[in-house]
Formats: C-alpha cells, sequence, structure tokens
C-alpha cells in the first residue's frame, strides 16, 4: 500500500471515530445545528426547535452535546424546569420518570470544563452547572442545559453557552410558561421526542 493511501485511510478513519463523516455541516455556516422535535400536551403535532451549535466558542461542550444526540440520549426526557418567560431546562435523565423530588440531578455521570466566553443572550443555549459554593470551579453538568427566553445579564460570565435558538423560541417560552409545581417542574408532560444533528 503506498504511503498517501495509508494517510487517507488513517484521516478517514480519524473522521469516522469523531463523527465528522457521518454528520453533516449545516451548508455556510460550517457548523451543525441540533433539531428538537417536542411533544405538547393536548397537540397532536409535534413543535420544532433548532439549534445552532457554537464549536468556537464552547468546542468541548458542543462536541458533547453532539455525542449525547448521536446516542439518542435526550429522547423521551422531560422539561423539568420553567420560568415563565426567563428560561427553561431540560437534559435530566432522571426526568423520563415524571415529578420527583430528585429532578434536576441527574446526568450522565460526568462533568465538563468551563468554557464560559458568551453572554446569555436570548435565545443562549448554556450548560446547566450546581451552585458556586458546591462547585467553585463552574464545572458544567454533563448533559443538562437550558434555554434564555429573554436575555439573563445577572448571570453572565458564570455558565458556559454552546449554542443558540434559530428557531421556534416562541414553543420555548410557551413552555415556560406552563404550570409548575413546588420544584418549577411543568405539571403537564411536555416531552422531547428527539434531537437530530443536521
Amino acid at each position: 500500500m503506498n504511503s498517501r493511501l495509508v494517510t487517507l485511510l488513517s484521516l478517514l478513519a480519524a473522521l469516522l471515530a469523531t463523527g465528522c463523516a457521518t454528520a453533516p455541516k449545516t451548508a455556510g455556516t460550517g457548523s451543525q445545528v441540533a433539531v428538537m422535535t417536542i411533544s405538547l400536551p393536548k397537540q397532536k403535532q409535534t413543535a420544532r426547535v433548532v439549534i445552532q451549535l457554537d464549536d468556537r466558542s464552547a468546542p468541548g461542550a458542543s462536541e458533547n452535546f453532539r455525542t449525547l444526540v448521536a446516542r439518542h440520549y435526550y429522547d423521551g426526557m422531560r422539561f423539568h424546569r420553567a420560568f415563565p418567560h426567563l428560561l427553561v431546562q431540560t437534559g435530566d435523565p432522571k426526568s423520563r420518570r415524571g415529578q420527583t423530588e430528585r429532578s434536576g440531578t441527574g446526568g450522565p455521570g460526568y462533568t465538563l470544563p468551563p468554557e464560559i466566553r458568551l453572554k446569555l443572550d436570548k435565545g443562549s443555549v448554556a450548560a446547566a452547572r450546581l451552585p458556586d459554593a458546591i462547585n467553585p470551579a463552574r464545572l458544567s453538568n454533563g448533559s443538562q442545559f437550558f434555554v434564555c427566553i429573554a436575555p439573563l445579564p445577572r448571570l453572565n460570565g458564570q455558565y458556559t453557552v454552546f449554542g443558540h435558538v434559530t428557531e421556534g423560541l416562541g414553543v420555548l417560552d410557551e413552555i415556560s410558561a406552563s404550570p409548575v409545581d413546588s420544584n418549577d417542574f411543568p405539571t403537564k408532560k411536555i416531552v422531547i421526542k428527539s434531537i437530530r444533528l443536521e
């Protein structure tokens, strides 16, 4: 086998290992989008939310999100926090069991280093984390994330922002205004049917 062929095969193996060869990029943007379909109460059709991932500002968090999406990790999870017209949060595997006192405490069993570079603007997608008192390094939860329905300047400089909603923010605003229990968990069943990369 000549050296050029060996080099090409090595490059292809590296691309397959990182998922780049099977996950197409969005034309003109240089990065992928994640398309989330959501089942809302009393609606036959699913709602659609599109998230543009930000590899430049948060490469580690973006790649972790891609990995979880490729594993269908988020399928069947519920939105487990809702604050009217401010934010919604999801990504806790425990939410599949519904409302419990442990909602918001789950994850994939690891944390991520902080990549705190962007502000929490309207539509920002950020990794959730434990408070500074028990997490002074500001490590991000491995799977939980929240979406800002409005700018949250008081939280700037505290969270890793790894994406931005480009379509469907109104859907998430509707979810944010849902009735909730004492843990801010929506009392109506709002489920992520799927998230897929495009």
